[in-house]
């Protein structure tokens, strides 16, 4: 197939967590024989904050792991029919421009061939639906949102049936134990301060448990967009804050920590629950013992207390990071049993044969294996 993908960014990760994902499926796809164009604005707000930051050095680590990627660079304002051409599937990030992803659905009405799907991997249609009314669907072919509560938001809207389940996922070719282990020390947080979305969960749930259990000060902090006030927080707590992490070295940066904690934002806790941050599948896939802050597994995506432990509060969160800090055989049965889970249900080659499967239930299946051929 040659598949389109209109993403906010494949190059930049500062701030996208979806490029985490993007990368991971569209190698799988190139590995297995398609032909994949990724597109990107001009002018994408994540890349230029990490150019502004970090210059031409900040791609390469990304340019190192990933040579089998590329991206181009396209006006939204301008015409969409060349973007598209030759297309058997269109899928365009909710991060584009609305009246952009009326282009694209423009030419879908037109008659153009291509299956088209809108992608879903942020909570605006609950927190700020306003904003995602902007967005005219009227002519895609259906919708792939990141978590079953997200799915049901957009069948509460009409899409019925033509709205899929696309959870994310790990990309097992690069996030995968170290081939050789070596002395692991600490917790480690990676994570953006997420416009205050759990600023209290992370003073309770990382913060104050890791200092009183002794983990700190070996305790560091990894993501961008952290106020002054965040550092004097993190320092208060004897944390060490590392500013961003390009994301193909953040399997590097989990081989060297003993455990690992996952904070999802307030909205994947309350509003939206069942979805976990990409973060979440990459670390238990680089077999780092994981504790999290509440959250409920509704489609049991994971075993909570083989995979990972959960915990209901800050007290909770404490009792389960002393036990890590002093048991060896906790820290090293969390670490192999989620990675087995990861293995077998949560690689980006798993999220491929879901997308085929998509395409093939509403392609003919004689036009998909052409287009594959």
């Amino acid at each position: 197939m040659r598949i389109v993908y209109f993403t906010h960014s494949l190059v930049s990760c500062w701030n996208h967590g979806n490029a985490h994902f993007l990368r991971g499926v569209m190698s799988e796809l190139i590995a297995r024989g398609h032909d994949v164009r990724v597109r990107e604005p001009v002018g994408a707000w994540s890349l230029e904050n990490l150019l502004a930051d970090h210059g031409v050095a900040g791609l390469a680590a990304y340019r190192a792991a990933y040579p089998e990627l590329r991206s181009d660079p396209f006006d939204p304002a301008a015409d969409v029919a060349p973007l598209v051409a030759g297309a058997d599937v269109v899928i365009v990030h909710e991060w584009n421009d609305p009246a952009f992803v009326a282009a694209i659905g423009r030419e879908r009405a037109r008659g153009a061939p291509f299956t088209l799907f809108f992608h879903d991997t942020h909570h605006r249609a609950v927190s700020a639906p306003e904003e995602m009314r902007a967005y005219d669907l009227s002519a895609y072919d259906g919708v792939l949102a990141f978590g079953e509560a997200l799915s049901e938001v957009y069948r509460r809207r009409g899409w019925g049936k033509r709205v899929w389940t696309w959870h994310e996922a790990a990309d097992l070719r690069r996030f995968h134990p170290p081939v050789a282990e070596e002395e692991r020390r600490g917790l480690v947080w990676i994570g953006n301060w997420g416009d205050g979305e759990r600023t209290r969960e992370l003073e309770d749930f990382l913060l104050r448990p890791a200092l009183e259990t002794g983990w700190a000060p070996d305790v560091h902090v990894h993501g961008v967009r952290y106020p002054e006030a965040a550092k004097a927080m993190l320092a208060r707590y004897g944390a060490a804050y590392h500013g961003w992490a390009p994301n193909a070295a953040v399997p590097g940066i989990f081989a060297r920590h003993a455990a690992t904690v996952h904070v999802p934002r307030r909205y994947y806790a309350d509003i939206l629950p069942g979805i976990p941050t990409i973060r979440m599948f990459e670390a238990l896939a680089c077999g780092v013992p994981l504790v999290s802050a509440p959250w409920r597994d509704e489609e049991n995506l994971f075993r909570p207390g083989e995979d990972f432990l959960m915990a209901a509060d800050g007290a909770g969160m404490a009792r389960h990071l002393r036990a890590l800090r002093h048991d060896p055989e906790l820290r090293r049965s969390l670490a192999g049993r989620g990675l087995e889970t990861v293995r077998a249900r949560h690689g980006c080659a798993h999220r491929v044969d879901e997308l085929i499967g998509i395409v093939a239930s509403l392609r003919p299946v004689p036009d998909l294996l052409r287009s594959v051929a």
